[in-house]
């Protein structure tokens, strides 16, 4: 069984460390690991304390330069962490160099982001994508020290021979895993296939946006649907796919995984059947949590995740949310009231887009008359007499 944080008996303390390149700003890197700390927060681990290095690249050997390594060892030691947490993917060599030089257990990124992904997940599809994208990541990365398995046995490895035997051991039982999982997802995903094709020609809706930018929330008001939301990272993995109605004009929404800078390749891969509902949308919602100070490179990874799954071109309301905490967070600057941001350049060039606070239900009405132009627009190229029918 995979190993993650919930397991431990008590809650596990991590160090964050960044690397600061020539093209990111102090600014940036404390954006950066404010998300981070708010993943490893999201899977129920405490943050010490954080360490960054400005590097035109990374170590080769271990990551950050042996000064700044030697300043974690002794950080790590003196605060009794049980993990450094990198804000990077490492390398084999790295994890492995690494974990012996600091004697505890190393995640990286997209680590962290798949045990929150197995954490969150509920339905039989996302739990095996999750794993199979989490084995995936594994098998090359497995090390003496922690090979991130529990087994039955007992034990976590150890060095030498021994511990040599038990990684292959363990490396031949994730690539029978691999196989097994590949061979259930694909029975999942033509059962899923089946279910998208048998929902007729009503037109689809898709809510997407960066993590935590209030998609669930806003699924939950449109649908009036008991649907997860909660002020984490990933609250929900699993698509939901609700039948809504606005001005007697049916159509089907769905709410899918957030996107994340860096989000791993092999969660990517795994997910394309939730991101089918994606790329099958006629209509998408770009939900923006207007009141993040990132938001407009929230908005960018984004649109290149679209982008990348072929998504990009799709009519689209950008639904900048939040509005109630931007004024809370701009109520001392006059120079920056909602009306000022409203005509800047920021929310211009954009086709359709509206300004609402998913929470306190400002503005939806606006929402939802953008998306009946839209979604009625697509209806009635299917069914051209269907209002008639209804006036009937």
């Amino acid at each position: 069984m995979i190993k993650t944080f919930e397991t431990s008996h008590r809650k596990e303390k991590a160090v964050l460390v960044a690397l600061i390149n020539q093209f990111q700003t102090d600014e940036m890197v404390r954006e950066y690991l404010d998300e981070l700390a708010f993943l490893a927060t999201t899977l129920g681990v405490e943050t010490l304390g954080e360490f960054t290095q400005r590097l035109e690249k990374p170590d080769v050997a271990t990551f950050v330069r042996k000064g700044k390594l030697e300043e974690i060892k002794n950080f790590v030691k003196a605060k009794d962490a049980d993990v450094v947490i990198f804000d990077d993917d490492l390398s084999p060599s790295q994890l492995r160099n690494l974990e012996l030089e600091l004697d505890v257990k190393i995640y990286d990124r997209s680590l962290l982001i798949l045990d929150i992904f197995r954490q969150r997940a509920q339905t039989s599809q996302a739990k095996t994508q999750v794993d199979l994208a989490r084995y995936q990541y594994l098998l090359p990365r497995l090390t003496r020290m922690w090979t991130h398995l529990e087994r039955q046995r007992g034990g976590t490895g150890a060095r030498g021979g021994a511990g040599e035997k038990e990684i292959e051991t363990d490396r031949r039982m994730i690539r029978n895993q691999i196989t097994i999982l590949k061979q259930k997802l694909e029975k999942i995903e033509k059962q899923s296939a089946t279910r998208r094709k048998s929902r007729g020609n009503l037109t689809r809706v898709a809510i997407v946006g960066y993590t935590n930018a209030g998609k669930s929330t806003l699924m939950r008001l449109l649908s009036k649907a008991d649907v997860i939301a909660e002020d984490k990272l990933f609250a929900t993995v699993d698509s939901t796919v609700r039948k809504v109605v606005i001005n007697q004009i049916p159509f089907l929404l769905s709410d899918t995984v957030g996107f994340i800078r860096k989000l791993p390749s092999h969660l990517i891969e795994s997910f394309k059947s939730t991101l089918d509902e994606v790329r099958e949308a006629d209509v998408l919602l770009h939900v923006v949590d207007i009141s993040n100070p990132a938001f407009e490179d929230q908005m960018a990874v984004v649109n290149q995740t679209l982008v990348d799954i072929g998504s990009a071109d799709k009519p689209t309301i950008t639904v900048f949310n939040k509005i109630d905490k931007f004024r809370e967070l701009n109520s001392t600057r006059e120079d920056f009231s909602l009306d000022q941001f409203k005509a800047t350049h920021f929310s211009k060039g954009l086709d359709k887009r509206v300004f609402v606070s998913a929470t306190r239900k400002e503005n939806i009405s606006e929402l939802k008359n953008q998306m009946y132009e839209l979604v009625k627009a697509r209806h009635l190229n299917i069914f051209p007499n269907y209002l008639k029918d209804e006036a009937y």
